[in-house]
């Protein structure tokens, strides 16, 4: 999985990693901007989201509309992503053609134009985008369950931002937050496939290496105060299906509590993708899956641990079945989660819990796209040492390590209840 990277800084402050791969003629391009929804204040929430956007409606040499083409013409595919703490693009192309990436990157980095008329356009597909996300009751619980759990911290904010400021957001406000966040000495470049270094090198100091060096953006950090007991929240909404989430305060990716936190989710709920791309694999020998799935008391049930900047959460998501009482069914979660913390997990356990999230960060690590993913992706919350060294400490975890985690995270005073349940429910 590791290989050589070749890790620089160009003088106008833009960090370079570069993996050659050559078991395809592939190359896949990167450019990571530290910048997410934790960068934003009541009144700009989702500007990063809808500077994503607006990358793709153009620059005087790629006017809106050709980039798609110029992309499909090369036998290419790309992608872009917001998130809490960074915002991503990338390009995955034929090796004879790749060099029209790092064109695009280095051109967007710069001269996006912003046109009035594209921003309206789409100011009314963002907001669209959120209704339709308001009609999914996940979505509106999750909303709900941040707002609770981070008071100070903006992890508050859902990525796509608030409807009110949605409305209100100008285009001076998002072409001023483009213009101070994507900028060399905010941004990784990371690119892995079938080049040379030394010649990749050379192509990304002659299209980059012109861009001015420019300040790097201030954070102000707000940091959330120790939670001082369980917090619950109810929503109600159209539907018929009742959803259960437990959101417990985690910590972020570089404390020492994260990858036993990781087995202790592979074990609960069967182990989560900490890949952008999803997929996953079977949580049918998960605690959780057993006592609450073949129990018929849920339709599914879930974990979700994600790699972040600053502490975050770690959920655990029901989905009842229509004939399934909340009551039974948060009572059965708490029962598995107390024997969690009375006693060690049995090696056995913990060797399966490890072999399934070792398999699953395995599986989210073997193309050439993931690989150009987590030179970039681990650089946005740690370093590539964290990517390189993340199953020798996985492998590390003992019974003893998990209930020690357990015992001080997976407690009912450090967590947020949330309940979806449709009208007319009782």
């Amino acid at each position: 999985m590791s290989g050589a990277v070749l890790s620089t800084r160009l003088r106008n402050g833009l960090q370079v990693r570069l993996k050659e791969i050559h078991t395809a003629p592939l190359i896949s391009t990167w450019v990571w901007y530290r910048v997410g929804s934790r960068n934003e204040r009541a009144g700009g929430t989702g500007l990063s989201h809808w500077v994503e956007h607006m990358q793709f409606k153009g620059t005087p040499a790629y006017p809106a509309g050709t980039l798609d083409r110029e992309i499909s013409r090369n036998a290419g595919f790309w992608n872009a992503f917001t998130w809490l703490d960074w915002t991503a693009y990338f390009e995955t192309m034929p090796q004879d053609r790749a060099e029209l990436a790092l064109r695009i990157e280095a051109d967007r980095m710069q001269n996006s134009l912003f046109e009035p008329t594209e921003v309206e356009s789409e100011r009314t597909v963002i907001i669209s985008e959120r209704q339709g996300s308001e009609n999914e009751p996940t979505f509106r619980l999750s909303e709900e369950i941040h707002a609770s759990a981070f008071r100070l911290h903006p992890y508050h904010h859902m990525v796509i931002g608030d409807m009110v400021d949605l409305h209100s957001i100008s285009r001076d406000q998002l072409y001023d937050h483009y213009r101070t966040n994507y900028v060399p000495g905010n941004a990784v470049l990371a690119v892995a496939g079938d080049f040379t270094a030394s010649s990749m090198l050379r192509k990304i100091r002659q299209l980059f290496g012109k861009i001015p060096k420019a300040p790097v953006p201030a954070y102000h950090d707000r940091t959330e105060p120790e939670q001082a007991g369980e917090r619950r929240v109810a929503v109600r909404g159209p539907g018929e299906t009742v959803f259960l989430e437990l959101a417990y305060r985690a910590p972020n990716a570089t404390d020492p509590d994260f990858v036993p936190l990781a087995v202790i989710d592979s074990a609960l709920t069967g182990a989560s993708n900490l890949n952008l791309f999803g997929g996953g694999v079977s949580n049918k020998t998960s605690r959780l899956y057993r006592r609450l799935v073949e129990g018929e008391l849920a339709a599914s049930v879930s974990g979700g641990l994600v790699p972040t900047i600053h502490p975050y959460l770690y959920s655990i998501s029901v989905t009842l079945r229509p004939d399934s009482d909340l009551e039974t069914v948060q009572r059965a979660v708490d029962e598995e989660l107390e024997k969690l913390l009375q006693e060690p997990v049995s090696a056995a356990e913990v060797a399966k819990a490890i072999k399934q999230a070792r398999a699953l960060f395995a599986y989210g690590s073997e193309s050439i796209t993931n690989q150009g993913l987590w030179l970039g992706f681990s650089e946005m919350f740690a370093n590539y040492l964290w990517f390189e060294s993340y199953l020798e400490l996985l492998a590390a975890v003992t019974p003893e390590s998990m209930l020690d985690v357990a015992r001080r995270r997976l407690i009912p005073s450090n967590r947020v209840v949330g309940v979806y349940e449709p009208f007319g429910s009782s």
